[in-house]
């Protein structure tokens, strides 16, 4: 069977199962697929509640060091626009505002093509066509819960998931330029957290009988307004985060000084570096609570991370070329994308920075491009689904750490 046409008829499938309310669905055809089309070892786990039916992780080969192919099978719950009589609705077709070309670069839309069944469809291929060289095992998994706070990746680790190295699905298309399938070898984090000032209510025409809790908090957002931004280096690129007040609310009547007021602050953390928000505990009443923390990811190996750009930069300018065994040729001639593979940095926390902060050495290398995630037209494009199927498989076959 033609390797291009399984990628894109599994990304169909995936994407036709919804998955905002349970995983299981998709979770079970995921793991079927790959007992009926591999002789790996699959197992599922009980990670989360179980409408979530757990993650599908699956193993084969053997060796010192592994390789996992990440990606995560839950979405965000859909626009009505891709829902019809309770089914995803999903289609195939050129570009939005394309003149429809049927020779151009063509789309998948619905509801998790980019973020990120496509791109589990591409890591479930390449993991079954893969040869792993000897001493390497080579692992799938696809994780519950992503979009929850990585309810899956987290409990995977703690179960003692730990790969040595990984490739997390997540979208790198289209940082370097358009069209081009990047690596990226570092992300931010996500750290939101809450200021509560405390003050004493008392009523408006009285205002020395009590003790104002909103100007405790504007003391506090002056504070949070002299921050530094956090930064770092990875690999030579410069990774920047940043702090931002959110949100603010108090008070209970116009005529009451307010006892309460509380003020959300979103921070995009950066490996190795925090923003001091401690320092608005100084204020008086003031209290600081984290309420997340997505943690960010920087890879720790160049030589891992130059072996995926060279499988990206490979799969690019193969495209359109026959495969060696001389089937159908695996790439796309039409394929988006005009310039060289890029190492590149993400501004977006995935579950790339849990198993970093575990331990394991990763990148993201995956098609969606940005600005497609979570949106009511989400897409990718199947040439790119094709070329990642191509990247994944190319480090599965060549890295042996």
């Amino acid at each position: 069977m033609e390797r291009r046409e399984d990628v894109r008829d599994l990304a169909r499938e995936l994407v036709s199962i919804p998955s905002h309310e349970s995983e299981a669905a998709a979770g079970d055809r995921i793991a079927a697929w790959l007992r009926e089309h591999t002789d790996a070892t699959v197992r599922r786990d009980d990670a989360g509640d179980a409408e979530r039916g757990g993650n599908v992780i699956a193993r084969k080969g053997s060796g010192e060091t592994s390789l996992a192919l990440v990606g995560h099978h839950d979405v965000v719950p859909p626009d009505e626009s891709q829902v019809e009589d309770g089914e995803y609705v999903v289609r195939e077709g050129p570009a939005d505002g394309d003149d429809g070309d049927e020779d151009g670069d063509r789309r998948l839309y619905g509801r998790g093509s980019a973020d990120m069944k496509g791109a589990v469809a591409a890591a479930m291929c390449a993991f079954r066509d893969a040869d792993p060289p000897q001493g390497l095992e080579l692992v799938f998994a696809s994780f519950v819960g992503e979009e929850v706070g990585g309810v899956g990746a987290r409990a995977a680790i703690d179960d003692g998931f730990a790969p040595d190295y990984a490739v997390v699905g997540e979208g790198s298309t289209g940082y370097s330029a358009p069209g081009v399938t990047d690596v990226a070898v570092a992300h931010k984090g996500r750290r939101g957290s809450t200021l509560v000032a405390e003050g004493t209510a008392a009523h408006a025409s009285e205002t020395e009988a009590g003790v104002n809790a909103v100007y405790r908090a504007t003391d506090a957002v002056d504070v949070v307004r002299e921050l530094s931004f956090p930064a770092t280096e990875v690999l030579g690129h410069e990774l920047s985060g940043s702090v931002a007040v959110t949100g603010i609310e108090g008070g209970s009547a116009w005529n009451v000084i307010p006892e309460r007021c509380e003020v959300t602050v979103d921070e995009r953390t950066v490996p190795g570096e925090r923003a001091d928000l401690e320092r608005a505990e100084a204020i008086a009443g003031v209290a600081w609570t984290v309420d997340q923390d997505l943690p960010p990811m920087a890879c720790d190996d160049a030589a891992f991370a130059d072996a995926v750009l060279a499988a990206a930069r490979d799969a690019h300018e193969t495209e359109g070329e026959p495969a060696p065994d001389g089937e159908t040729a695996d790439g796309d001639a039409t394929a988006p994308g005009d310039g060289l593979s890029e190492q590149v940095v993400k501004p977006h926390a995935t579950d790339a920075g849990w198993l970093a902060d575990a331990g394991t050495t990763c990148v993201v290398c995956g098609p969606a491009e940005p600005g497609e995630a979570h949106t009511a037209t989400e897409s990718v494009s199947l040439s790119v689904l094709d070329r990642c199927y191509r990247i994944y498989r190319g480090v599965a076959e060549s890295w042996a750490g």
